[in-house]
């Protein structure tokens, strides 16, 4: 039992960053998009702000770590059927993890020290410098990998269910 939650969680986890990241992708982005530089900046840095929080860290990170222990607890010959689904999905969710810390949250934290858009000169020089097209390129591969590491955690689980 204990085995088959760990799994549960640990593609739940998976599942709400990669919503996440989708959210980001079809409404966020787009509608911040729309806006001139100021909203932009300032509407960015509240954002991403607010994102740092325990809820979506413990989901960021868990999801992870949680994978790792549910590939832990499928070593045994019982389990051997569902591990390949478990290691696949690890792996794409640190590949998501990979680019968040090296793309993403780069371009995050440079925005964020610009300061208070009340106090930039030069808005839409800081808003270039985000590279918005190179975030959201990023972003969507995010949401690829990440769905697609949620869709191998859930066939791990109807394997589960079904006991391979």
């Amino acid at each position: 039992m204990f085995t088959g939650a760990v799994l549960v969680v640990a593609a739940l986890t998976t599942g709400l960053v990669a919503g996440v990241f989708l959210l980001y992708a079809h409404t966020i982005m787009p509608g911040l998009g729309r806006t001139d530089d100021r909203t932009f900046v300032g509407a960015f840095q509240a954002i991403d702000r607010s994102i740092v929080n325990p809820w979506f860290l413990l989901c960021f990170f868990g999801a992870l770590i949680l994978t790792g222990v549910a590939g832990a607890l499928h070593l045994e010959e019982s389990g051997r059927g569902r591990l390949p689904w478990i290691v696949a999905a690890f792996a794409l969710y640190l590949i998501v993890m990979i680019i968040t810390m090296a793309v993403n949250m780069p371009l995050n934290d440079a925005i964020k020290a610009a300061g208070d858009p009340d106090r930039i000169a030069d808005l839409a020089e800081v808003r270039r410098a985000f590279s918005e097209a190179r975030w959201r390129t990023w972003n969507l591969v995010r949401v690829v990998l990440g769905t697609t590491a949620f869709g191998l955690l859930l066939v791990a689980l109807a394997l589960h269910g079904g006991h391979d």
